[in-house]
């Protein structure tokens, strides 16, 4: 091999110079924590800049266009320092945002919907899956119709819960009004024949143990946020961008900062030592929304 031949091997790829950056995720709150748990076990050589939209919460609640104006502004904090990869770890946001995230940005983007669609698929001996979402996720069509595309003549049961994800940002996933909420919820699945269970909120994988006792385990309960990890693993290989460094992880929240460390270091099992606070600025009349760092 000649000189030059030996030189331009020596030179690392751009992909090989970005697999170092973070990882950038955002969720409306703590459930995001669901898939950087995954990734965590997963790939723990990964560093992940983590945003949690606590002051918007919840996102199931709100417009299309509101959720496309949060995610923006948040991607766009976000890639302030460079990242080699976007997770929307918010299955509302995935469902409303992604393509515009998709036409600004040059990155991956990856969403949880479309990771814990192929799971499911997979899963499913029938092909009868029910879906348990937020109002907003639910009320896109966005499973149903990534279900019909994957499984022809599947048969999808798709139920709203409002109320779930907002158990959890309060704390109370463990507490015994969790289960009678999700049970009042999981009755109007009663006659349904359905094999598969796929949690359309990354909020729902801490109530997983309560949904699955009560369904049973004949049913088999599908995690987004295991999913998601999946498929970041897949496309890191595939780019050629996995890590090799020492993981590093700053979280950023927009409101409650002391019940988003309390829980994410009770779920995640370890102290988080990154954590900032952040504020929305006031939006003007037809700008986007913005956010300004404050030091927490």
């Amino acid at each position: 091999m000649n000189s030059l031949s030996n030189y331009q091997t020596s030179i690392p790829s751009v992909s090989e110079k970005m697999a170092h950056f973070p990882i950038g995720m955002f969720d409306s709150g703590v459930g995001g924590l669901t898939v950087l748990r995954e990734l965590m076990t997963l790939l723990p050589q990964e560093s992940v800049n983590y945003f949690g939209d606590s002051a918007h919460f919840p996102y199931g609640s709100q417009s299309a266009e509101t959720i496309i104006s949060y995610a923006t502004a948040i991607t766009n904090f976000l890639v302030e320092h460079p990242i080699k990869m976007l997770v929307i770890a918010c299955n509302t946001a995935s469902a409303y945002a992604l393509t515009t995230l998709q036409k600004l940005h040059p990155f991956p983007i990856i969403d949880v919907i479309s990771s814990g669609v192929e799971r499911a698929a997979k899963a499913t001996r029938t092909g009868s899956i029910a879906v348990l979402g937020t109002k907003g996720t639910i009320r896109s069509g966005i499973y149903q119709q990534k279900l019909r595309e994957k499984i022809p003549g599947s048969q999808v049961y798709a139920l709203a819960c409002p109320l779930l994800a907002p158990l959890v940002e309060e704390q109370l996933h463990d507490h015994p009004a969790a289960q009678l909420i999700i049970r009042e919820y999981l009755k109007q699945l009663e006659g349904k024949d359905f094999d598969t269970v796929l949690l359309g909120c990354t909020h729902y994988p801490f109530l997983k143990d309560h949904i699955q006792n009560i369904l049973g385990n004949k049913v088999e309960i599908i995690d987004s946020a295991s999913a998601c990890a999946g498929k970041i693993k897949e496309e890191l290989e595939v780019r050629n961008q996995l890590n090799s460094h020492r993981a590093s992880y700053r979280f950023y929240v927009s409101a409650e900062i002391d019940d988003f460390q309390k829980t994410g270091e009770l779920f995640l099992k370890r102290p988080l030592d990154s954590v900032t606070l952040t504020a929305p600025f006031p939006v003007q009349s037809g700008s986007p929304l913005n956010y300004a760092n404050i030091s927490a």
